[in-house]
């Protein structure tokens, strides 16, 4: 008998109008809703929504446990915070009750690179359960799929270099502080660059105690090598802020930004391989200006030379529409922590029914 799709939504915010509203479309339920946000509490996520009530309730995080116990999710999606360790706790609590999850973390794109230690401790629980968790969205195919699609039709390759900029106002304001968004450029020095002006060792001792706070961008490269089969010989990070000439109203940061003040950062991360080949990408997340937009560059440099550009992505969406198209793959993976990389090709899906 067909029965649909069962899905906890951790976290409200922002990308959860997006994420709840494509799960109903898709043919699936929300079944539980979760935040710790007070304002929230209590509220039927239809009115998070904008629709009518849905007769699902957002719960606090102390609800959290026994909402899943009754409610029996196939998958939680959660959407709340950019770093592992901020969302290690929904995701062990997901793994402990041996329900699948997914998240739009950075982070958890491919944290073995950068937190092993939590990335294990949830990998161990999710197999002893029989779940999957993972990390997907934007990156799961502008700087992922994409990119190793064309490589997959690449002679031979030297570097692959990208950049990808996108406005931190559309992702909440832990995203946007966790950029140096609102900063002065000593405050920006002292907080966010001054973390990567270390030596190799000192990173390294810093990711096997989990202390260390990557850029979307060190995950990214990350899983690009994994996908295409390259051993990472040595990896770096350097970030920069960025700043406009003229202040900017942040609706998010609830503050002006000042002009010559951080309106948030560019992190460059490059990673050398013992094949060789070297992977260089640039992530720019800051307050935008009105004449700034989203951008997606990447050039595949080799034998031949191939450049994608997309500009103007909507980058909030497709975030969370790939979230959901990505739910059948977590369902049917294997149990552990498994990055989308061993999941096979992202496809589009018009149902989410299950039998």
């Amino acid at each position: 008998m067909e029965r649909k799709i069962k899905v906890v939504q951790y976290g409200v915010g922002k990308m959860s109008v997006y994420t709840m509203r494509y799960v109903y479309e898709k043919g699936a339920e929300i079944v539980g809703a979760i935040d710790v946000n007070p304002a929230v509490i209590g509220k039927d996520i239809g009115e998070i929504m904008g629709t009518e009530n849905k007769g699902i309730k957002v719960v606090s995080l102390d609800d959290a446990e026994n909402m899943m116990k009754e409610t029996k999710p196939d998958i939680a999606i959660v959407t709340t915070m950019s770093l592992l360790s901020d969302v290690e706790d929904a995701l062990m609590l997901c793994a402990k009750l041996g329900i699948n999850a997914i998240t739009t973390c950075e982070e958890a794109f491919y944290p073995m690179n950068s937190n092993p230690v939590a990335t294990k401790k949830i990998d161990e629980m999710a197999k002893q359960t029989g779940c999957t968790i993972t990390g997907s969205g934007y990156q799961d195919i502008y700087w992922g799929q994409l990119i190793s699609s064309i490589a997959g039709s690449t002679h031979k390759i030297t570097k692959i270099k990208g950049s990808s900029s996108y406005n931190v106002e559309d992702y909440g304001i832990a995203l946007a502080q966790a950029h140096g968004a609102g900063l002065t450029l000593e405050e920006f020095d002292k907080q966010v660059a001054s973390v990567d002006r270390i030596s190799d060792e000192e990173r390294q001792s810093m990711i096997d105690k989990g202390e260390y706070l990557p850029s979307y961008m060190w995950n990214v490269n990350g899983w690009l090598c994994a996908k295409l089969g390259l051993t990472v010989k040595s990896q770096t990070q350097k970030t920069v802020p960025q700043t406009h000439t003229e202040d900017i109203e942040s609706s998010t940061l609830g503050m002006t930004v000042k002009a010559g003040t951080a309106t948030g950062m560019s992190a460059v991360v490059t990673t050398q391989t013992e094949e060789g080949i070297i992977i260089e990408s640039e992530c720019i997340g800051k307050v935008y200006s009105k004449d700034d937009f989203d951008k997606n560059e990447w050039t595949v440099i080799g034998e031949p030379n191939t450049t994608l550009v997309i500009n103007r992505p909507s980058t909030v969406e497709l975030t969370c529409a790939t979230v959901v198209n990505r739910i059948p793959d977590v369902i049917n993976s294997k149990a552990g922590y498994v990055p989308t990389e061993e999941m096979g090709e992202l496809n589009y899906v018009s149902y989410l029914g299950r039998f």
